[in-house]
């Protein structure tokens, strides 16, 4: 866990949480499914002139009418209270009613015209025997308003069909025309500007494409071994991009840096990727990212500096180097660190990593630092122009300390090798125990997997590499992943385990391809292994496809 003394943002308390409950009502059509909407109040204290799903609050009573409402037997008591809050609400503010009559079929139009939409929908249900369709409803997401926000709500998104013969009427009090559309209609109508969508909205449309019936989505919230959970569950967060507030998912790629520097939901951040100055990501952590984009580097290599002015610093991947073009980059790191640097680490010999180590170095030794530069030395596989020689190589699980003191007392920032071979077979990962960083160099990457490229890179060893990097977060609880290309990730476990996932998933396409052509050759088997990617890619892709037949002839050998 970050230490509290290098967050950058002061804690804040964010406002209470309010349950409540949202219920797309959903019916099907013959373009797809369609989705009830309305229009809120201009005058709402929350997410005035939006369209949304009906919804709001949970009322005590809600949780008081179980008796009168049928459940299923998956279905738990707060998903119970949630199902029957979304019953009231639909009620109320649509005149939609899913309940069943005395002879346990839903009720028609007809059949509730008398009912009062300001009186309690529960007494008016238990007079006539009537019992509150709560089985019928389900859970498609969970959403937590996001932290910044002064009002914030606790929502599960839940979905029914919309009974037959009904007609919703908008109480014209809180909710305005309601609107059937397909959730691709209303993005489109979004898009355009007429039909605004705060993000949650937004983004559980966006879920929903990808479905052609309502029993499709009925199917993937309710399956059949009866595991009822949400599809997702997501609290956002919101940073700047190129000065304009943006909001992102858990699963979104600037999520996790936004939980690193802004922990509590401050919309300071500024995401967009520049060159020109250094990321502060912490108190102890700075991030410049050489201004060397490309279709492999992402938006760049990230260089990172660790420390402060009581402890000095150390210098991670200064980057590449190529002549007075790059030295504006060095130039920055120096001053990044206020000239005080102790010690320049490469997490591997690559081009756009290493290179800039020597110039950093003489930089220091005008300014009469002799610091030395430090990493594992190239093997003999490395390609030309990768070669590299540190002053000192690491050992594996070595550690290296910057000690200062300021008040209250002694400050320290410990980095510890992780020996992680595959990438590259002189790469490590570098670990900043007390703030449970993981720098990952190129094993592990935000938005691309990394290339594994025979023979300085091995599939097997990068494997086993990202079990052991598993092993390490698991035993020092490490919390973000600070990676040479994009921004910082959040969730290691998850992460690893995905990627490793992804990793065997693409080998077993190779091994497919390899049997269905087994004389073909790497251009034959990169076709289909690779159907997924885009054609242009297939070049890089062919390099870890050539480190996949490797591992797989390597595998099948010792079974011989």
């Amino acid at each position: 866990m970050v230490r509290s003394t290098q967050l950058i943002h002061p804690p804040r308390e964010a406002a209470p949480l309010r349950p409540a409950a949202t219920v797309l009502l959903l019916r099907d059509t013959p373009h797809g499914p369609e989705v009830l909407m309305t229009r809120r109040s201009m005058t709402a204290s929350f997410a005035p002139g939006a369209y949304v799903f009906p919804g709001g609050g949970i009322d005590k009573a809600d949780a008081l009418a179980h008796p009168i409402a049928k459940r299923r037997t998956t279905q738990h008591d707060s998903l119970l209270t949630e199902a029957i809050a979304a019953i009231r609400e639909s009620f109320e503010e649509l005149g939609v009613l899913l309940a069943y009559d005395q002879h346990g079929q839903l009720v028609r139009s007809a059949d509730f015209a008398d009912l009062s939409r300001h009186a309690s929908l529960t007494e008016q249900c238990q007079a006539r025997g009537w019992a509150l369709a709560a089985d019928q409803v389900f859970c498609l997401a969970h959403w937590i308003t996001d932290r910044d926000l002064p009002r914030r709500f606790d929502v599960p998104f839940l979905i029914a069909r919309m009974p037959v013969d009904q007609e919703p009427v908008a109480d014209e009090q809180e909710q305005f025309e309601p609107t059937w559309v397909s959730p691709a209609q209303a993005l489109e109508r979004h898009a355009t500007g007429d039909f605004f969508m705060i993000f949650p909205t937004i983004r559980t449309l966006e879920r929903l494409k990808a479905f052609n019936s309502v029993d499709a989505i009925l199917d993937a919230c309710c399956p059949a071994n009866g595991d009822e959970k949400p599809l997702w569950t997501s609290c956002p967060r919101a940073g700047l991009l190129g000065g304009a507030e943006a909001r992102y998912m858990e699963s979104d790629m600037p999520f996790g840096e936004l939980e690193l520097v802004c922990p509590d939901g401050q919309i300071v951040h500024e995401l967009g990727w520049q060159s020109t100055a250094p990321v502060r990501l912490l108190k102890n952590v700075q991030r410049l990212t050489a201004p060397n984009p490309s279709a492999m580097t992402g938006p760049g290599t990230n260089s990172y500096v660790i420390g402060d002015v009581h402890t000095g610093h150390i210098v991670i991947d200064p980057g590449p180097y190529g002549g007075e073009r790059d030295m504006p980059h060095i130039q920055r790191l120096f001053d990044a660190a206020g000239g005080d640097i102790r010690a320049i680490i490469c997490t591997h010999s690559h081009q756009d990593h290493s290179p800039g180590a020597r110039p950093l170095q003489d930089l220091c030794a005008k300014a009469g630092k002799q610091v030395p530069v430090l990493g594992l030395p190239s093997a003999s596989t490395a390609r030309k122009g990768c070669e590299f020689t540190p002053d000192k190589t690491l050992q594996n699980r070595e550690q290296i300390t910057l000690t200062g003191y300021a008040e209250p007392g002694v400050l320290i920032h410990t980095l510890e090798v992780i020996y992680t071979p595959g990438h590259a077979a002189n790469h490590l990962c570098l670990m900043l125990q007390e703030d449970g960083l993981l720098f990952s160099g190129d094993h592990i990457l935000n938005g691309s997997t990394t290339v594994i490229d025979p023979p300085d890179g091995d599939m097997s060893l990068y494997l086993d590499s990202l079990d052991q990097l598993s092993a390490a977060c698991h035993a020092h609880h490490l919390d973000f992943i600070l990676p040479a290309h994009g921004w910082v990730l959040h969730r290691p476990l998850t992460v690893i385990s995905h990627l490793k996932a992804h990793r065997l998933a693409r080998e077993a396409k190779v091994a497919a391809a390899m049997k269905a052509k087994p004389d073909g050759s790497l251009q034959d088997w990169v076709a289909l292994a690779y159907a997924d990617t885009p054609q242009k890619l297939w070049p890089v892709a062919m390099r870890s496809l050539t480190a996949h037949v490797e591992r797989l002839q390597s595998l099948a050998d010792k079974k011989v």
